[in-house]
């Protein structure tokens, strides 16, 4: 029954694409303003494209060793799911960065000219081509190599491997070009020059503007992305594992196997249906299209789910587990990524923030304080959804059950990824609108646009980070259970066993590891990009009088330059740290290091996420004419926060999320070599 259902998915996925297609051909029917507005976005563009065209030539070289090596000691199957995930991930990358960076100035032109209605339709339809992209490219992807290789398991999990690599570089990479230019840019120009953000004075400004797409834009869907296919892998590959006994049909194997890119495939669709409920509500306060559209794609999917999973799991999956127990575990999980995200957005956006910027009246140091103090304790009741995600699953289905949860969390991508991409595209938009000098009318517009966009964007990352580690602990869960299959005794990771206490050690360290590597890149290109800035402040004449022009491209070159040259040594250390351990020391180390991975990395995302997403907030709160407002010594101290928690939330706090995927799908494919 199965085999006839098989090219649905891929078909879907490229029905995701015509419609992303369709949007980005009404997106491009808006104009894009006089010659001045053109001539920013253009060098915005030119900027992001070319930094992407430069990864993905460092990114495909480190594929291509990895793919040799993956061919040599797994096969060809595998070695071709490798290359398929890379291209899949790339490929969205590409297309949403291009969107991204043709709708900003439009969205800038729709608000100077037609009003906040049209410039939020833009901004939105920039954000809905992404969304569609990472979706559709991931069904068409790993569908048609289910299809084409009949649901092998084991060289299917090649594909998220690919996805992952390509992710860690994208979200490093993109994460270090951003915050060095942002922060040198607010540092200098902001607390030293007394200018605006996004003043065409900044040298810095072309490089911040680019740095907001290339980390947010392709950095961010290559991570959910990776979450997306590693999640369904995982469920493929625990099913795949399971015995037919005679209670258990093959049937129901194949049925299980395939069970999460039918899900997937009707979260596309829902998706679809949840950006068109954001146009209706457009009319409405972006907030409330927003919150619409969030709320009403999980609503249809999980209604879909129910009659799909009692369709493809005919009987008893599990002792004492059915259909619906299968469906329970798909709406904890998609129920668990909304809860994830309201949370954050509490602590990112509500009465933490408010105290954050009523430090400030005291000075930096108290900004610091409260600013940690609220990262730490936000830390605490996404764990709780987790664990609640974990305990209801896995009481119902087992270890399938917590896979099953994190593919009904991440199904509807497409509007969860179209909301959180529509930020940085609001967030060009007023950068372009103040560097123009476009009516303060049309800045009023696009702040309100980019507030939204802040608060989409720190829901998303909490979402990302929920996903990425129930993405993990269903990988994990499908390594212990692949190895088990594969060996006299199973695999048991007991505490009181010293190599998984090793294991679980090296695995703890190696996320602060990559914390301070990241964390010193930002410092590092951002010490080099605030010396440029002041020598052009101080050699070019009239350049801080308006009348003379920055040289930007300079600027650009040492982002590019930074980014490029710093997040290969990330890479390494995540792909080569578990065959290192594993290989090594043993399979019961590597279970331990992932282990310990899995816990660092959730919590360090969670806390650096949320922190500088608070300290973010407190600033635009005071920017706002809060307690004294721009010009403070509060705002001063604010921003000083705000430098601090850039690296936290978009460089090395995004990063955790990959690493542990990374590790886990890694560890994965190596488990027939231990």
């Amino acid at each position: 029954m199965i085999e006839s259902y098989l090219a649905i998915p891929p078909l879907l996925g490229v029905l995701g694409l015509l419609v992303a297609l369709g949007i980005f051909l009404v997106m491009n029917s808006f104009p894009e303003g006089d010659e001045k507005v053109k001539k920013i976005g253009d060098q915005i563009h030119l900027g992001a494209m070319t930094f992407m065209k430069t990864e993905y030539t460092y990114l495909s070289l480190f594929a291509l060793v990895v793919i040799i090596l993956v061919y040599l000691s797994l096969g060809q199957d595998t070695a071709l799911a490798v290359l398929a995930g890379a291209l899949s991930s790339s490929i969205a990358g590409w297309i949403g960065m291009y969107s991204a960076t043709k709708a900003n100035v439009r969205t800038a032109t729709a608000a100077s000219q037609s009003g906040a209605e049209s410039a939020l339709s833009v901004a939105f339809y920039g954000g809905s081509i992404m969304g569609l992209c990472v979706a559709s490219l991931g069904l068409i992807g790993l569908g048609s190599l289910y299809y084409i290789l009949s649901g092998d398991a084991h060289s299917i999990e090649g594909f998220a491997m690919g996805a992952s690599i390509v992710a860690l570089f994208s979200r490093v990479g993109g994460g270090i070009y951003t915050k060095s230019a942002d922060v040198g840019a607010d540092l200098v120009g902001k607390i030293e020059a007394g200018i605006p953000e996004d003043d065409p004075r900044n040298p810095g400004v072309i490089a911040d503007n680019v740095g907001d797409n290339v980390g947010d834009i392709a950095g961010m869907g290559s991570d959910i992305f990776e979450s997306y296919c590693g999640s369904m892998v995982a469920c493929i590959a625990i099913a795949s594992t399971y015995a037919i006994t005679s209670d258990f049909a093959q049937a129901d194997k194949e049925g299980m196997m395939f069970l999460p890119l039918a899900l997937a495939s009707i979260g596309l669709i829902a998706s679809i249906i949840g950006i068109v409920i954001v146009r209706l509500f457009s009319k409405s306060s972006p907030a409330n299209a927003m919150r619409w559209g969030t709320m009403g794609a999980p609503l249809i999917f999980i209604i879909a789910a129910y009659y799909l999973t009692n369709f493809l799991v005919e009987s008893n999956p599990l002792p004492g587990s059915d259909g619906l127990d299968v469906w329970l575990a798909v709406v904890c999980g998609s129920v668990g990524g909304i809860a994830i995200g309201l949370i954050t957005e509490y602590y990112t956006g509500s009465s933490p923030v408010i105290k954050i910027a009523e430090a400030g009246q005291t000075g930096p140091a108290t900004v610091m304080i409260t600013g940690l103090s609220v990262g730490m304790q936000s830390v605490v009741l996404p764990i709780a959804c987790i664990i609640l995600i974990i305990f209801i699953s896995t009481q119902l289905t087992g270890l399938y059950g917590v896979g099953i949860a994190a593919v009904g969390m991440l199904s509807t991508v497409g509007i969860t990824m179209a909301i959180d991409a529509y930020g940085p595209v609001a967030d060009n938009a007023g950068g372009i609108a103040e560097m123009a000098g476009m009516p303060s009318e049309t800045r009023v517009i696009t702040d309100e646009l980019d507030e939204q966009g802040n608060t989409t964007a720190a829901i998303g990352k909490g979402f990302a980070i929920g996903a990425a580690a129930l993405a993990a602990l269903a990988i994990i869960s499908a390594f212990v259970e692949t190895v088990s299959a594969n060996r006299a005794e199973p695999l048991e990771l007991i505490l009181s066993n010293p190599t998984v206490l090793i294991g679980i050690f090296i695995g703890g360290a190696i996320p602060f590891l990559i914390a301070s590597i990241t964390m010193t890149a930002v410092g590092d290109a951002a010490f080099e990009m605030i010396n440029e800035i002041r020598r052009q402040f101080k050699e070019i004449p009239g350049l801080l009088e308006g009348n003379a022009e920055p040289d930007t491209e300079k600027c650009v070159d040492i982002a590019t330059s930074a980014a490029l040259k710093k997040m290969l040594l990330p890479g390494i250390i995540a792909v080569s740290a578990p065959p290192l351990v594993g290989l090594g020391i043993g399979a019961e180390a590597l279970g331990g290091l992932l282990a310990g991975g899995l816990l660092v990395c959730v919590l360090m995302a969670l806390f650096m996420a949320n922190a500088g997403g608070a300290w973010d907030n407190a600033k635009k709160y005071i920017e706002k004419g809060n307690l004294g407002g721009k010009g403070t010594d509060t705002h001063s101290a604010a921003v000083v926060g705000d430098t601090v928690g850039d690296p936290f939330k978009d460089t090395s706090g995004p990063s955790m999320n990959i690493l542990i995927n990374v590790m886990a799908i890694v560890s994965l494919v190596i488990a027939p070599l231990l």
